[in-house]
């Protein structure tokens, strides 16, 4: 999406539509107040009449106005002023964004500026606005005969005054790449199991790194490598498969310093999971496709982070397999040996995330990190708990905890910390191996992190359960590209960090 920045009198504004965001009652914000007065008190009248309800996230679409220069107006309603925090924003906003969708218009200009937020700048409007413009014209439909027309949009100019102008660029400009890799993100999770294969997202790795010209160096671990390697945990799940198993790893050293440490995230890409020999029940098991959104985020946060070229060296790990059942598959009650020398008695195949990624955890340490978040699908136990609002968060390092905290409330990606006691790893104990690779139902999530910590003892690490946040079902069913947006801020936060550090030294 293109974007630009206007800050003069926004009813000179020669564009297809005009959107305007509006409160119930008769005040009007700055923008719509001066549009009121060039356009005969049109938007006043339509209030008071009740033409227009400007109810949170109603919309309405004037075909001319008066005074403007506008060809449309599009109303969007804020609901109460009082109670307008960054939710009520966004939801007016994507309201916004998809009504604009639906019109045949290739540009429009939008005043969500003024729209007063406590303790939220111009950059952070500027940046939901160009996130939400790319998550509205988003489709996926390349496998239906008849595929629904593109949407038209493809420019946003942004009307802010005239001393927010430089904030609101700097936002538009990470938002337009953040929303990218949201939709990249969805793309992959949203692709069919007998399409997205391991092999597949080694692919497209490969082709990141091409289209990179050269700020992305890919390699690929095959199974004949990973066996070498004695990655046991990763090539146990897809021994039932007849798609070959990919440990992908993506470099981009954007530091001053190439020896400096990298940020590394690591993603769970289990492309289909039928729980393997501990079979899922057949309802809703298509939905197993988006058991690789964790791998697919990473994607996402390469493509965001390619655009913005943050001064920072990170590393991007995928560990790709498919969990089928065949006479070749892991049993119940095997007993595997992990890239770091621990063995696993696998009592449930169905907990197969937490073994491709222990091994991947392991391979991470060789880069001598200074921080590795891991990002899965793990657990529908995090869905009880957290619901489909919150990512669970859980770390071996309460100041990353709390950066990754801050990083989504910033993006409006939210997460929420779980403890990490030491008390929940004896539910992890196995009367035949080093650990069991689950802990039963009392605290799922929480043993689930506990098995990976085990292989997260010599750098600072933390997990994303996004088992409740990847996708949503039902009639909305999709990927939702979470947590593109926050972990691209957690990467922003930590270049921002070493440009305060360097400049002190």
């Amino acid at each position: 999406m293109e974007f630009s920045v206007q800050t003069a009198n926004p009813a000179k504004a020669e564009t297809a539509c005009l959107v305007i965001p509006l409160f119930k009652g008769s005040h009007l914000l700055p923008t719509a107040a001066s549009l009121d007065d060039a356009s005969e008190r049109l938007i006043s009248q339509l209030l008071t009449r009740g033409d227009f309800d400007a109810a949170l996230g109603n919309v309405q679409m004037i075909p001319f106005a008066p005074g403007l220069c506008a060809e449309r107006l599009l109303l969007v309603g804020l609901g109460e002023r009082e109670k307008c925090q960054e939710a009520a924003f966004l939801k007016a906003l994507d309201a916004a964004m998809a009504a604009l969708a639906k019109l045949p218009v290739d540009e429009a200009s939008i005043a969500f500026n003024d729209v007063p937020l406590e303790s939220r700048e111009s950059d952070w409007k500027a940046r939901k606005v160009l996130e939400a413009a790319e998550r509205a014209v988003y489709r996926f439909d390349q496998f239906k005969s008849q595929p629904a027309p593109l949407a038209s949009l493809k420019a946003l100019t942004l009307i802010c005054e005239p001393e927010n102008a430089t904030l609101a660029k700097q936002g538009a400009r990470i938002g337009a790449a953040i929303g990218q890799g949201i939709n990249y993100t969805r793309t992959l999770g949203n692709l069919p199991g007998n399409v997205c294969t391991p092999r597949y997202l080694a692919e497209q790795a490969e082709e990141l790194g091409r289209a990179s010209n050269g700020a992305l160096e890919v390699d690929i671990l095959d199974e004949e490598a990973l066996e070498a390697l004695g990655a046991g945990s990763l090539l146990s799940v897809g021994r039932g498969s007849n798609e070959p198993s990919r440990l992908i790893v993506m470099k981009y050293n954007g530091a001053a310093e190439r020896e400096e440490a990298p940020h590394v995230l690591v993603g769970k890409g289990i492309t289909f999971d039928t729980g393997g020999i501990s079979l899922k029940p057949g309802e809703g098991m298509d939905e197993m496709k988006f058991d690789m959104c964790g791998a697919a985020s990473v994607f996402g946060t390469v493509k965001t982070m390619l655009t913005i070229k943050p001064k920072l060296n990170l590393v991007f790990i995928v560990a790709a397999a498919e969990n089928m059942p065949d006479g070749l598959a892991t049993k119940p009650g095997d007993i595997i040996k992990t890239l770091k020398g621990l063995t696993v008695e696998v009592l449930n195949t169905d907990a197969e995330g937490r073994l491709v990624l222990c091994d991947a955890l392991t391979y991470a340490e060789r880069f001598k990190p200074a921080s590795v978040v891991d990002i899965a699908t793990l657990t529908g136990a995090v869905i009880v708990g957290l619901g489909h609002h919150a990512t669970g968060l859980l770390s071996n390092d309460d100041d990353l905890a709390l950066d990754l905290l801050e990083a989504g409330e910033a993006a409006w990606d939210r997460a929420w910390h779980l403890p990490l006691w030491d008390e929940y790893q004896e539910q992890l104990e196995s009367n035949f191996a080093d650990l069991a690779n689950i802990g039963g139902r009392p605290a799922g999530t929480i043993t689930a992190a506990c098995f990976l910590s085990r292989f997260a003892d010599h750098f600072p690490w933390a997990h994303l359960d996004i088992a409740g946040t990847a996708w949503h079902s039902g009639k909305q069913k999709g990927a939702t590209g979470r947590p593109v947006g926050l972990l691209s801020q957690y990467l922003l936060d930590r270049e921002a960090d070493a440009q305060v550090e360097s400049s002190a030294n």
